[in-house]
């Protein structure tokens, strides 16, 4: 489970091997990724289904063999579709820059956001993708001496990404478009600090200086949904884990996340889920982290 500060900043795998693998599919209580970021990068695989991914203010929908690549800092969120089930790899670029020198002036072009790699890899870019699928196979096998695949994989992938221009160059942001992404992080950490308690779409849009009315276009160009139906979905997602990971009632978990009706709860549960909490509890989803 990670941290509920979307700011996510705690340390991935270890100090000696900063990387950090996860395996999602529909029985995970973090199975929709909320909106975060993180210092790390990411690259995620799509098993099967569908992934619409949001990032900053662009969305993709990746099909079942993509990649999916996050560049340190970006906000992004993910919905899984058609019995999608996909994994994640958060890595610390840094640990490849001990490699040697004549790696680090390509690396640091990606730190610097000198150039930005694609953030959605296809057969477009298979060899690409090969590569990326290597990283995550040695994770997934962890045989003896896998920490050396995945090293030397994603030199290999990087390679791939210099060598064959999978990339933007000189990209400009405009100070409008900083400015919304900025405000929406603010937006996702009140919402994540606050979504226990009884809170107004006033409070919410408040939180960033806007009236109501200005708030609510304002967060459904950038996220393409609702605030309230984001701060339900975000109440639903903390239950879900709370309902795996501890032994509170299904009540202590509804009055827990903000919701002060049990009906209204088991309403809005089986909206998201498509089942009732009592039968998501029996279920027995297992914990974990998405990142």
């Amino acid at each position: 489970m990670h941290d509920p500060e979307r700011n996510e900043n705690r340390l991935r795998g270890t100090y000696e091997f900063p990387y950090e693998f996860h395996d999602i599919d529909s029985d995970h209580p973090r199975y929709v990724m909320s909106y975060h970021w993180h210092v790390e990068f990411e690259i995620i695989r799509i098993l099967t289904g569908s992934f619409v991914v949001t990032l900053d203010e662009k969305t993709y929908r990746a099909q079942a063999g993509d990649v999916i690549f996050i560049h340190s800092g970006v906000l992004h969120s993910g919905i899984p579709e058609d019995n999608c089930t996909y994994q994640c790899i958060v890595f610390d670029l840094n640990s490849l820059l001990r490699g040697s020198t004549v790696i680090t002036p390509y690396l640091q072009k990606i730190f610097q956001h000198e150039v930005i790699v694609y953030n959605h890899l296809t057969s477009l870019q298979q060899d690409a993708v090969r590569a990326a699928d290597d990283i995550f196979e040695a994770f997934r096998e962890h045989k003896d001496g896998y920490e050396l695949t995945v090293i030397g994989q994603f030199y290999h992938f990087f390679g791939i990404i210099f060598g064959n221009h999978y990339y933007l160059e000189s990209i400009t942001r405009k100070r409008r478009d900083y400015r919304r992404v900025v405000q929406l992080k603010q937006v996702v950490d009140y919402i994540e600090k606050n979504y226990a308690r009884q809170i107004s779409l006033s409070d919410i849009a408040g939180a960033v200086s806007m009236s109501p009315r200005y708030f609510c276009r304002f967060f459904s160009e950038m996220t393409h949904q609702s605030p309230m139906d984001y701060l339900n979905r975000q109440r639903i997602e903390q239950a879900c884990f709370q309902l795996a990971a501890t032994d509170d009632s299904i009540t202590e978990v509804a009055y827990k996340c903000g919701f002060n009706d049990l009906s209204y709860f088991i309403r809005t549960f089986r909206k998201y889920k498509g089942v009732t909490p009592g039968r998501y509890k029996k279920g027995g989803a297992v914990a974990g982290s998405i990142l």
